[in-house]
């Protein structure tokens, strides 16, 4: 897969959890520019990634990603 690929994945993901069209990811995306990611959120967005993908991230990533570019990281080095 590549990161592109997985970009368009992981948008179409953002934009189902927070029923959005218009939102569209980059490697610089953080909760501070999606208005309705907060800590629920953010909990519901990984499960929902961790189910599409097929993978669990440990806590220690989770706890780590900085924004969704080193999301997606983290993603390909697992498949």
């Amino acid at each position: 897969m590549t990161r592109e690929e997985a970009f368009e994945k992981v948008n179409g993901i953002f934009r189902d959890n927070f029923d959005d069209e218009s939102i569209t990811v980059t490697d610089e995306t953080t909760a501070d520019d999606i208005e309705d990611w907060d800590s629920l959120e953010h909990i519901n967005l990984i499960a929902a990634i961790e189910n599409r993908f097929g993978m669990k991230f440990t806590m220690g990533e989770v706890v780590s990603m900085k924004n969704v570019g080193e999301m997606v990281d983290i993603i390909l080095s697992r498949i």
